[in-house]
């Protein structure tokens, strides 16, 4: 199991999974007060209920501040902190009473001028530091169980083709067919035959994107040999994966016009070192973005580590979340109904 306590990237990956925290305040039971959209909690509140001193968690938020700051800690002064008091003078509910009359935390009194007020996320992510509590601890293994439950939840209990719910998904597998099929052509009609030169030329553009070629990839995903690896590939892999092959045919083409002749499988390698090395940067955003991603995603959704992208390795955006795991998220036989008009008005072109 993970330890966020060490790891800034997976406590953040669990703060923008708002999938998984809509479900953790759910099932948690520590009601906040909702104001300007956004569940709060005090300084006491969350002391209390990690059954901690204040001073504890006032450490915390010095050494972590900035992390804090951006899964929702704030300090409430003048119109806001009068907007939040007036609130909760409204409200009777029985958590209150800790917000406003405790004479150990003088910062929700009456008269205090500034108060330290933390979102549902904040209040997770304070837990998620925590290494002197066991209710933390407590805390972040629901909440871990949580995030994988929603996990298999949403995805269908199989994070293998989890890449297919995202909307883009479908306009990129349409696309790398027909650019698939100009690299095939280019192969074809300018290398001499050989059985083995399409698999060899597609590993040389998976390893120059992704460092893996096929059968790497199937192993770090554990693909059956049935199972097509681009099916498993992400819009960004998919588009850049096109856009090689696509650059790459063209280049084949002006380099067998200059020649004269088909080049053998050999040559054709060395004609893809030239391709590779003219348009290294160029590519080089592209393929960084595409590494990220993919290193990324597949360490939060699949569990799966693709050694040789781990520096590559970072958070997953809440934008991703919700396209892999949210409301709008759609298992690829949905979104091919939702489609099918589409696909009627490619088929009568």
């Amino acid at each position: 199991m993970k330890d966020l306590t060490n790891s800034h990237i997976d406590r953040e990956n669990v703060i923008n999974n708002n999938t998984a925290v809509k479900e953790i305040y759910n099932q948690l039971g520590f009601k906040g007060i909702m104001f300007e959209k956004k569940y709060r909690y005090t300084l006491n509140q969350v002391s209390r209920f990690y059954e901690v001193d204040t001073r504890t968690i006032e450490r915390i938020l010095q050494e972590n501040s900035a992390e804090l700051q951006n899964s929702g800690y704030e300090i409430f002064k003048g119109i806001k902190l009068k907007m939040f008091k007036d609130l909760i003078n409204q409200l009777t509910d029985i958590n209150v009473g800790q917000l406003m009359q405790d004479d150990d935390n003088e910062l929700v009194g009456k008269r205090a001028t500034s108060l330290s007020v933390f979102t549902f996320k904040a209040l997770l992510n304070i837990g998620m530091l925590l290494q002197t509590s066991d209710k933390a601890k407590e805390v972040r293994s629901f909440m871990l169980n949580v995030v994988i439950d929603v996990l298999n939840k949403n995805s269908g209990g199989s994070t293998k083709f989890i890449n297919q719910r995202e909307p883009e998904f479908l306009r990129s597998a349409i696309s790398t067919i027909n650019y698939r099929q100009e690299f095939t052509n280019a192969v074809d009609f300018y290398i001499v035959p050989n059985k083995f030169k399409y698999g060899q030329l597609t590993d040389k553009i998976y390893k120059n994107i992704f460092n893996e070629d096929s059968k790497e990839y199937r192993k770090v995903l554990d693909l059956k040999l049935s199972e097509n690896v681009r099916n498993t590939m992400y819009s960004e892999v998919l588009d850049l994966i096109s856009s090689y092959e696509s650059g790459f045919s063209e280049f084949l083409k002006e380099e067998f016009e200059k020649k004269g002749e088909k080049f053998s499988l050999t040559e054709a390698h060395g004609v893809f070192s030239e391709f590779e090395k003219r348009t290294n940067k160029i590519y080089e955003p592209l393929r960084d973005k595409a590494r990220g991603l993919m290193a990324s995603r597949d360490m939060v959704f699949r569990d799966a580590l693709h050694e040789k992208l781990k520096d590559y390795i970072g958070t997953v955006s809440a934008e991703d979340f919700n396209k892999f795991l949210g409301e709008k998220s759609q298992a690829l036989e949905e979104r091919l109904k939702d489609n099918m008009d589409v696909f009627k008005r490619l088929k009568d072109r």
